[in-house]
């Protein structure tokens, strides 16, 4: 089972009840908390409020290592088999789409060259990124429009599986077939005006709560030579606060403007899916109506 939807709309806390009714643990499926010390800014649950619920994939790499969506669809359907043979339901949460439909859908990864991806990184500091995104419309329209510009790390895989396959990029993509028919994905449905509240919200929260020092840690442990993690929203905002370049302001008002604009393309991604069932956050039935949805899966 997997909890899917806007970042804030209340992903975390439907998990954790479904996982307590159902006897389940959670699985993590965002990007960015597999990273040890990225906790404020990606809204890490804190151990202590897990209602002694486990949780996996999280906190697995340091700032410095790259994510790769391969190894954590391994690393993710390992401890689902693990979870099944015990009699334990997985519950996946997490605001990473492409993490969550590697897991669950029929995907299959093109192979990597680390010298075609080593020169194509070094066309997209040449060339810019928009350079290289049009490069990528080019041989692949439907890829590019999948892809926004700003995304150079997903352009370059782009480039690199059409030139290694011959095919085009969005050959690749994952079908809307799930990999163990068992599944189901539980939306949770939130107006745009209280989402963009509560992201608000929560931005402000984050740097009240010492997101600032957080970063500042982080950069003294190599953050800014990441290709992966430094990519992660407030991040990259903090960082240039702290070098000097914005105002503390403008980097709360530029993460909260990213953050609203994620959240848009999540629920954009996951509305486009038939197979989900959509359930209110404010619905007071709504764990008994998601139970209801996967009981109705399982028979």
């Amino acid at each position: 089972m997997a909890v899917v939807g806007a970042t804030a709309a209340g992903k975390t806390s439907l998990s954790l009840e479904l996982a307590e009714a159902l006897g389940g643990e959670v699985i993590n499926t965002d990007a960015m908390q597999v990273y040890r010390g990225m906790d404020i800014g990606t809204a890490k649950l804190p151990v202590a409020e897990r209602r002694g619920i486990p949780h996996h994939l999280l906190d697995l790499l340091e700032v410095t290592e790259p994510a790769s969506v391969a190894e954590f669809q391994r690393l993710a359907r390992g401890v689902i088999a693990t979870l099944r043979d015990a009699d334990r339901v997985p519950v996946l949460v997490g605001g990473s789409a492409l993490y969550t439909r590697a897991i669950l859908d029929r995907f299959e990864f093109p192979g990597t060259s680390p010298q075609v991806r080593s020169r194509l990184e070094g066309e997209l500091e040449t060339a810019g990124e928009k350079g290289l995104h049009d490069r990528l419309r080019e041989l692949d329209p439907v890829a590019a429009e999948r892809i926004e510009v700003v995304n150079g790390r997903r352009v370059v895989r782009a480039l690199e599986v059409i030139e290694l396959t011959g095919r085009p990029f969005s050959a690749t993509l994952p079908e809307q077939v799930y990999h163990d028919p068992a599944s189901i994905q539980i939306g949770v449905d939130i107006d745009r005006e209280t989402l963009d509240v509560r992201i608000r919200q929560r931005v402000t929260e984050m740097f009240e709560a010492g997101f600032v020092d957080e970063v500042a840690r982080l950069l003294e442990a190599g953050l800014a030579t990441s290709r992966t993690a430094a990519a992660a929203i407030g991040y990259k905002e903090v960082a240039a606060y702290l070098s000097g370049s914005m105002t503390l302001p403008d980097a709360v008002e530029r993460t909260a403007i990213k953050t609203r604009q994620f959240a848009r393309r999540q629920d954009a991604w996951f509305r486009k899916d038939s197979r989900v069932v959509w359930v209110s956050y404010d619905d007071p039935s709504r764990v008994s109506k998601a139970i209801e949805a996967v009981r109705a899966i399982a028979g």
